[in-house]
């Protein structure tokens, strides 16, 4: 059965109520098992550091007094990797990251608040989007969601997983916020895993990023597929892609998905600096929309928003570059550190 399919089944079962979907055969369990009680024991053979608190506001350098142009809102969600778990400096942390490049681009000051919490599953983003919703300021402008890789490790249905994640989108876009959702990354990835655990991982996590993408899309939501932790970097430079534990990112590699993701953040505030016209040339299309979902989750920082029903547009933003500043022009945003405020 083609990608598309399983997750068009998927996304199906979770929004009509259907029961889990199983994504592995009777036979592969048994060496699903075996190789996970190996895996266990060089896995987090390393002490991941609590993530650092990155709340606060950034580019202040752009704050003005002009009441029709305040701060803008951003917020993350999700698990251990939108927390930024596995460095120890605030501006290495994806949210920091995140915040300080959308005020570059938008030339405002943003405020961040990072709700994510290292280990979380899906089952978690209702509690995750109520405390964003009940602050006094309103919703965000922009919700970043980055939730699976546990759903997937613990084993929960992928049908449960992705209907708990179309109900927050649906909160959140309710309320009046843009949600960006950075899909379940490439499990295949993480390096003491092995054959055919490392086959079985890819598969089961590629499925549920396609799945997610469907009823993100559906809500009104954009997702970034983050593959492979966003991008042939990993796979390459896994010593310097992952940080102390093996599994969770080191700063290079949350800089590198966050710099993915940005694109898309700046594209749904529309301040990004590109139309919507598509590029053959890059592989961008029209498709179906589970077709885009399964094609998106084979290539990491590939964008998948909708068109009109059932298409949706399938983008490759992280790899254009901003247009060149005129010659003496000074940097538009301090450094993360400098951004910062406690």
């Amino acid at each position: 059965m083609s990608r598309a399919r399983v997750a068009r089944r998927i996304a199906a079962g979770a929004a009509y109520g259907g029961g889990s979907i199983g994504l592995l055969g009777a036979a592969a369990v048994g060496v699903l098992l075996a190789e996970v009680q190996l895996a266990k024991r060089t896995v987090g053979g390393g002490v991941a550091p609590l993530p650092p608190g990155a709340d606060g506001l950034y580019g202040r350098s752009f704050r003005t007094n002009d009441p029709d142009s305040p701060p803008l809102r951003l917020a993350l969600l999700g698990d251990s990797t939108a927390a930024g778990q596995g460095v120890r400096r605030v501006g290495q942390t994806p949210g920091a990251l995140l915040a300080s490049g959308l005020a570059a681009v938008a030339e405002r000051p943003v405020n961040l608040r990072n709700v994510a919490l290292p280990g979380a599953r899906s089952d978690d983003l209702e509690r995750q989007v109520s405390l964003l919703l009940s602050a006094p300021a309103g919703p965000p402008d922009v919700c970043v969601i980055m939730i699976g890789a546990n759903d997937v490790t613990h084993r929960m249905s992928a049908t449960e997983s992705v209907r708990l994640l179309s109900a927050a989108v649906r909160r959140l876009r309710t309320a009046g916020a843009e949600v960006v959702v950075g899909t379940c990354p490439d499990l295949g990835t993480i390096e003491p895993v092995y054959q055919p655990l490392r086959w079985l991982a890819r598969r089961v996590s590629r499925q549920l990023a396609a799945a997610q993408t469907i009823v993100v899309v559906e809500q009104g939501g954009r997702t970034v597929s983050l593959g492979d932790l966003l991008g042939p970097e990993f796979a390459a430079n896994p010593r310097e892609m992952f940080g102390a534990d093996n599994y969770h990112p080191s700063a290079e590699g949350y800089a590198t998905a966050a710099m993915a993701v940005l694109p898309t953040v700046c594209a749904v505030l529309g301040v990004w600096p590109e139309t919507d016209r598509l590029e053959p040339d890059r592989h961008e299309n029209m498709l179906p929309v589970a077709k885009a979902a399964a094609e998106a989750a084979k290539e990491a920082g590939t964008e998948v928003t909708g068109a009109r029903a059932p298409w949706a547009l399938l983008k490759h933003r992280r790899r254009r570059r901003l247009a060149e500043p005129p010659p003496g022009t000074p940097a538009p945003a301090p450094s993360p550190e400098d951004a910062h405020r406690p």
